[in-house]
């Protein structure tokens, strides 16, 4: 019975980040306080009571609209919420009710608004992405599993990566192929999940972000007229190596070969 309450109390507060989040991905991008006013209706601008701001709850029992108003509220707002409270949980599993877990869920947390983020405006904040570095590099002296060396070459090798490709292109192509928030962003990936965990979430991103890009293109055909975001499959490839990285890196390199 204990196990199920700890369970229950780990998801409640990933489904209470979730909701901080959707604050985060709304008003970042304005430059606007994430602490004052209080949630608010994006439509009239009503302030929400507590009893109606209850993450995913509230959301149903108001079948998705404002109770002042009656405007829709996008569906994205529990599915974020859902989505922080899985996570919580599943980094639990992974790592154990220990400092890493709660670690670890922060930068999740951190991808989601930075992948959102991405997703509607086309930038990666650097008041995320920048204290996210300083944040990696002390977090390696805490982790076990990552040293202070290999979080710095994380860093360098992250940024530095990102930064040659993207030179490489605006020097051939003569205009800018990738912006500074992805370098930036895979700086701070570097400095909490090490080298290693770059090259892996940058094949992990590139491979994920073709299929998509071919798949859009099948779709879309010469309707599709804007860039796709790089964050959220950086986001994406980062998430994949702390959940599966190591164990796939060790099955690549030394598992069985059919020769």
């Amino acid at each position: 019975m204990s196990n199920l309450i700890f369970w229950f109390l780990v998801f409640c507060t990933g489904l209470c980040m979730g909701s901080f989040l959707n604050v985060c991905v709304s008003r970042l991008p304005q430059g606007l306080s994430i602490v004052r006013p209080g949630s608010r209706c994006p439509d009239c601008s009503t302030a929400i009571a507590f009893y109606d701001n209850i993450p995913v709850i509230s959301w149903l029992l108001l079948r998705g609209r404002c109770r002042a108003c009656g405007r829709s509220i996008s569906v994205r707002y529990p599915i974020v919420e859902l989505a922080a409270g899985v996570m919580a949980v599943l980094v639990a599993v992974q790592y154990g009710p220990a400092l890493p877990a709660l670690i670890y869920f922060l930068l999740i947390c951190a991808l989601i608004a930075i992948s959102l983020i991405d997703l509607d405006h086309r930038i990666i904040p650097d008041m995320i992405s920048l204290p996210g570095i300083a944040a990696g590099f002390l977090a390696s002296f805490l982790l076990p599993e990552l040293s202070w060396l290999d979080s710095l070459l994380g860093i360098l090798v992250g940024g530095g990566l990102l930064y040659a490709v993207a030179l490489g292109y605006y020097l051939f192509a003569g205009k800018e192929g990738m912006g500074g928030g992805d370098i930036k962003l895979l700086a701070m990936l570097g400095a909490f999940i090490g080298w290693k965990g770059v090259f892996f979430t940058i094949f992990v991103a590139s491979l994920i972000g073709t299929i998509t890009g071919i798949v859009m293109i099948l779709t879309a055909g010469k309707n599709l007229k804007f860039a796709v975001p790089f964050g959220p499959f950086l986001s994406l490839g980062a998430v994949v190596y702390l959940f599966f990285g190591q164990s796939l890196i060790q099955w690549y390199f030394f598992g069985p070969r059919p020769w």
